[in-house]
């Protein structure tokens, strides 16, 4: 299992407020490094996703963990927790990441790298989910999401590994990326413990013919099922 020790509150000095949400993410985005401090090249990499069961009142968190090198699935687990915090934009992580802490720790070791379903640095207040997961754990992250949420780009090139720079109040905060020909780009940013170019180098790595990366991808699907997760054969 993972090191209980390993893992900060999340949420230090939080009143439950929405405002003190956001003034909190102020705070841990000073403490995100965007320099590259990983093992490289990564042994192992854990993918992260979050859905919902029961109408949405319980938060259904998936954990795939992966070879890096195979991309062979090693380990995988759910974790549940109760919803404790409506959809607020911009507060996903105060909504979701408890029940992340807890799949987590359910790993065998700590991964070398953790990409998650969600922004890095590329949100308003420069953490989003995998950049607040990252600070809290401490783990080397890089976020993967579907949809901007801040900032504006240029639409990429047709191919496969075109990118171009996400732009938010003149700083670059990710890259929106063509993982797949003749699909929406992906928006690539890092967390933590990961540099920019570095970000976007190793979502190519794991790309393995879908837009999603394997990880994300597996965990996607483990997060969305209602059926428990099985062993790899």
């Amino acid at each position: 299992m993972v090191e209980a020790a390993t893992v900060s509150n999340p949420f230090p000095g939080w009143d439950g407020s929405i405002a003190g949400a956001r003034a909190l993410q102020a705070q841990l985005a000073a403490r995100v490094r965007l320099d590259d401090d990983f093992h490289d090249p990564p042994r192992t990499v854990v993918g992260l996703d979050v859905g919902f069961e029961d109408g949405g009142d319980t938060v259904r968190a998936a954990a795939v963990l992966l070879d890096a090198a195979s991309l062979q699935t090693l380990e995988m687990h759910v974790a549940r927790r109760r919803t404790q915090m409506p959809y607020v934009p911009g507060l996903l992580s105060f909504r979701e990441l408890p029940a992340l802490l807890d799949v987590l720790s359910m790993l065998s070791a700590p991964p070398d790298l953790a990409m998650v379903d969600g922004q890095g640095i590329a949100h308003p207040r420069r953490l989003g989910i995998a950049a607040h997961l990252g600070v809290a754990t401490g783990l080397p992250t890089i976020g993967v999401a579907k949809k901007r949420l801040a900032g504006h780009y240029e639409e990429p090139g047709p191919q496969r590994g075109d990118r171009s720079r996400l732009v938010h109040r003149g700083d670059t905060v990710g890259y929106a990326l063509r993982s797949k020909p003749r699909c929406n780009p992906l928006i690539v940013s890092p967390g933590h413990r990961v540099s920019l170019d570095s970000a976007v180098v190793l979502v190519m790595h794991f790309l393995d013919g879908y837009r999603l990366p394997a990880p994300t991808r597996r965990a996607d699907r483990l997060a969305s099922r209602r059926d428990a997760p099985r062993a790899p054969a």
